[in-house]
Formats: structure tokens, C-alpha cells, sequence
């Protein structure tokens, strides 16, 4: 008999194209779920049945309440090689292994400045225009050359982020908590002297940290009303590190120039969420990783964990 597995939040429906999963075809049954389950109530029904599980990076939390309620479930994997939303001693304490994938963040990096440029060049809104018979020409573009990004988080994706802004002849400034001047003199940036002194100066910023205690609400309604008018915000890192009632309330009264975000508090959004229609919004449904060379990697090294799995010898296993 063979084994189940499910593939979850495959919105595209596109997991069994971009990986070649036949390897598995004696001994397990793919099947995509193309919907997003909305509770762990739902989840738990659906994945009664299972014995495997492919989760996408961090959209799913399984709980220790959750694996409790999946007794079939014995093999979970999720994209990437760092998951907080997955009770790692719950799964080992049901007896369920737990797999990770590569993950490359070329694919933040790059979304990351197509928010940033359409932004500052009213992309949306003009080609709308355009595409309707509108008005010929109804923005006048902010420019990027000369002007300051502040980029909040300089690792991976925060540190090629400000180097496409060097690229653009931008003045590059970086803060976090643990970054050293030595770092971001490596890196070819300025080190601001503080949060409160980067949002102030900065024309553009661009959020890059992981999501912890310390980062939670980071960007509050005293920091955001350090926002010049003129500035736009861009978030593809985590909601949860920009107060998002605050944000909203500087897009509605104008008290920023922008923002672009791909992360939200509820995803996916309900469709009467107050960012599906808040103005000077450039908005996108949490694509950061989502690409196909990314995908193939996901759900190709997916097989791969499944294919150790069964034969007795688990690889890139979590945390």
C-alpha cells in the first residue's frame, strides 16, 4: 500500500511540474492541495489521511496540538532549512520526522526592488492608466540616484538589497541590533547611528530582519511617523515587524510618500482586509521566495527527503 503525501499551498499548481517526482511513483501518492486551509481544524481534517507532508516555508504552523491530531503523519518537510511555526519536540515526541530544502534569497532581493521601482516610478498606476485610456502620463517618478536607502537587517537578502542600491548610485545606511561597523564597511554602507536616525534620513527603507521578540512591532507609530512625507517603506521581511495599523493610518492620512509589502498579518488576506484597498499601496500576495528555479529546488530536494526517508537514512533533517 502505498504512502500519502500532501502538498500544501500549492497555489499555482504547479509542484508536480517543476520537480520530477516518478521516483516516488511505486511508493507514494502525490496529492496537491491548491487552497489554503483556514484553521487547524481544517487542517486536521484534510490531513487525517496522510503519512507525509510538504509545507512551504513558514505559511502553515504545525503545533503540538496539531501533529497530535495527525496519528498517520511520519514524515513532515518544509522549504528552507529554518522553521519557527513547526513544535520540533512535538514532532519527535509523535514520532514524525522533520526535513528541510535549499532555499536561495536571490528571489526577495529582486522582488524586493520591484516593489521598490514601481513605487517610485507609479508602474501600477500608470500602466493602468495606459491600458484604460487615461490620462497620458499622471506621476512624476521619484528618483533613486542620489538619494538615501536605509536598510533595516544587512544578511542575506538585507546586504544584496543595499548593493543594488549602491548600483543605482544610492547613499546606503543599515542598522540593526547586532550589525558592527566592520560589517557594514565590508558590505560598502554606512552604519546609522540609530533606528530612529535611519528611518529619518533615509528616502527609501527596506525591511530584512527575522521575526523575533526583539524585532516584533520594530516599527511602530513613533518610528513610522519618522518617515519623511516623501519616503516609502518596503516590507517583504515579516508583518508582524511593521505595526500594521500604523502603517495604514500614515498610507491613508499621507503622511508617507509609499509602501510596498508582500507579508501580512492574515494570509491569505480576507477579501474585505483593509490593505487589499489602502491607497499609496503597492501590494503582492507574499511573493518573496516565489520563483520557479526556487520552486524546482523546493520540490525537487522534497523527493530527494522523501526518497532518504524511506530508504532508512533522513537527510537535511530540522532544526
Amino acid at each position: 500500500m502505498r504512502l500519502r503525501c500532501a502538498v500544501l499551498d500549492d497555489f499555482q499548481n504547479v509542484s508536480t511540474e517543476v520537480a520530477d517526482w516518478s521516483p516516488l511513483a511505486d511508493d507514494v501518492e502525490v496529492v496537491p492541495f491548491t487552497t489554503h486551509f483556514p484553521d487547524e481544524d481544517a487542517l486536521a481534517t484534510a490531513l487525517a489521511e496522510f503519512d507525509i507532508v510538504v509545507t512551504l516555508r513558514e505559511r502553515v504552523p504545525f503545533p503540538a496540538s496539531l501533529i497530535a491530531r495527525l496519528p498517520r503523519l511520519r514524515l513532515l518537510i518544509a522549504s528552507g532549512m529554518r522553521n519557527s511555526v513547526i513544535d520540533y519536540a512535538a514532532a519527535e515526541a509523535h514520532g514524525v520526522t522533520v526535513c528541510g530544502t535549499a532555499s536561495s534569497s536571490t528571489p526577495p532581493v529582486e522582488l524586493t526592488w520591484a516593489l521598490l521601482l514601481g513605487l517610485a516610478r507609479g508602474i501600477v498606476e500608470e500602466s493602468n492608466g495606459l491600458r484604460s485610456g487615461g490620462p497620458w502620463q499622471q506621476t512624476v517618478g521619484a528618483d533613486l540616484h542620489g538619494r538615501r536607502l536605509g536598510v533595516l537587517g544587512l544578511g542575506k537578502i538585507g546586504s544584496r538589497v543595499a548593493q543594488v542600491g549602491l548600483a543605482f548610485g544610492m547613499h546606503v545606511s543599515a542598522w540593526s541590533q547586532n550589525l558592527t561597523k566592520e560589517y557594514a564597511d565590508e558590505v560598502g554602507v554606512h552604519l546609522a547611528a540609530s533606528k530612529e536616525d535611519l528611518l529619518a534620513e533615509s528616502d527609501f527603507v527596506s525591511v530584512h530582519l527575522a521575526l523575533s521578540d526583539r524585532t516584533r512591532g520594530l516599527l511602530g507609530p513613533a518610528e513610522i511617523a519618522l518617515l519623511k512625507p516623501t519616503a516609502y517603506l518596503i516590507n517583504t521581511s515579516r508583518a508582524a515587524i511593521v505595526d500594521q495599523d500604523a502603517l495604514l493610518g500614515a498610507l491613508r492620512e499621507g503622511r508617507i510618500a509609499g509602501a510596498g509589502v508582500d507579508v501580512f498579518d492574515v494570509e491569505p488576506l480576507p477579501a474585505d482586509h483593509p490593505m487589499r484597498s489602502a491607497p499609496r499601496l503597492l501590494a503582492t500576495p507574499h511573493l518573496g521566495y516565489v520563483s520557479r528555479a526556487n520552486y524546482a529546488t523546493y520540490y525537487g530536494q522534497a523527493v530527494e527527503d522523501i526518497r532518504a526517508y524511506l530508504a532508512g537514512s533522513p537527510v537535511r533533517r530540522l532544526p
